[in-house]
């Protein structure tokens, strides 16, 4: 993926100190010669520590550009964006709870954020490749038909995964804020021009996940067992998940602008597949084998907009480029489980109270 002279890349990261974004922005760093902005509010736990290890990998090449903003700013947004050849939009309200207790502020990021990040792309006439990262949310409860339980896990009586044709069917504010979002993707190819690309995504981890709640289950689940803290299932523990690793999708989004003449205008369900599903009850197991730790969980009722079942049918993403996923759930957990022993430090005493004092105490440096 290096460059060549023929082949100038000034990318704009929305979101680039988050999860996601900023192992987006380690893999460009690492294996091009692209030019990096990252713009990120800073609202997620962890997004400094991320900024700080960009900045070291950086160094004084003069290649990565930090802008501490708001994708509700739209003055903002046009000005960062002016002359940039691709952009990646990671930056979200992420949680369905919140989308719950904060619908305006769920809409207000998702929609209208995206919204910026479309109009500014349209307006400043670079024709960048733009690529929006959605949710399997879109699709409510992805028509699954008959879903029993078996053991540990539902089963469903149509054994496939959700493909593209399946129906929007939006459950939650966050379903509605991001499903909207990314048919303004959509359709800003088709009408505009704009070659933009649509993952709706399943679930993603691996390192430098600050899992929570409400997001990042796989590592908070980890997380939490190894602290010793106790665990919250909502509903019977028998959902089932696919699971991707954040490298993984790191070589889609490789895959989708290498293959941008293909891709570009389209959505892709993008995940692990059936071989890296995993109730949350199974996925307890597996972490308690792995670290040796016992987990302590109780249940509550299942929250609004939940899904029993999804698993991610890939097969338009691999026809189209060719990708296919390489680490199984093992390797996931335990990726995730080497980063959190190599950075305990990040940990204590606790994460929100870490990050909170951080917030408060460390000034941003502005890179420029």
């Amino acid at each position: 993926m290096g460059t060549t002279k023929s082949e100038f890349r000034s990318i704009v990261v929305f979101g680039g100190a988050g999860f996601i974004g900023s192992n987006w922005t380690e893999r460009l760093l690492k294996t091009t010669d692209a030019k990096v902005h990252v713009f990120d509010n800073l609202s997620r736990m962890g997004a400094r520590h991320n900024l700080d290890y960009l900045q070291k990998i950086a160094g004084r090449n003069g290649r990565l550009q930090i802008t501490v903003g708001d994708v509700r700013d739209a003055a903002m947004v046009g000005r960062v964006v002016k002359y940039a050849t691709e952009i990646y939009n990671f930056a979200a309200q992420v949680a369905v709870t919140t989308s719950v207790a904060d619908p305006r502020l769920d809409f207000e990021v998702n929609l209208g954020g995206t919204f910026n990040i479309l109009e500014a792309a349209r307006r400043h006439g670079q024709d960048p490749f733009l690529l929006f990262t959605s949710t399997n949310k879109v699709y409510g409860n992805s028509g699954d038909g008959v879903v029993r339980a078996l053991g540990s896990r539902y089963v469903a009586s149509r054994s496939r995964g959700t493909d593209e044709t399946q129906p929007l069917d939006f459950h939650s504010p966050y379903g509605c804020s991001k499903g909207a979002a990314d048919q303004y993707v959509r359709d800003y190819a088709r009408i505009f021009g704009l070659r933009t690309v649509v993952f709706r995504m399943s679930c993603i981890a691996g390192q430098r996940q600050f899992g929570s709640e409400d997001q990042g289950w796989v590592a908070h689940f980890l997380y939490s067992t190894l602290e010793g803290k106790p665990l919250t299932i909502f509903g019977d523990g028998r959902q089932v998940r696919d699971v991707l690793h954040v490298d993984d999708l790191l070589n889609a989004f490789e895959a989708a602008y290498a293959n941008r003449k293909s891709t570009a205008g389209q959505i892709y369900n993008i995940g692990g597949g059936e071989e890296n599903t995993t109730s949350l009850l199974e996925l307890i197991d597996r972490v308690e084998e792995l670290t040796g730790a016992r987990a302590g969980y109780n249940f509550c009722d299942p929250r609004a907009g939940d899904q029993l079942i999804y698993v991610s049918d890939s097969a338009k993403f691999q026809r189209d480029t060719g990708w296919k996923p390489k680490a199984d759930l093992d390797v996931i957990v335990k990726s995730i489980y080497k980063w959190y022993r190599s950075n305990r430090e990040l940990f204590a005493p606790s994460r929100s109270e870490r990050y909170a004092q951080a917030e408060l105490l460390t000034p941003m440096r502005r890179v420029a």
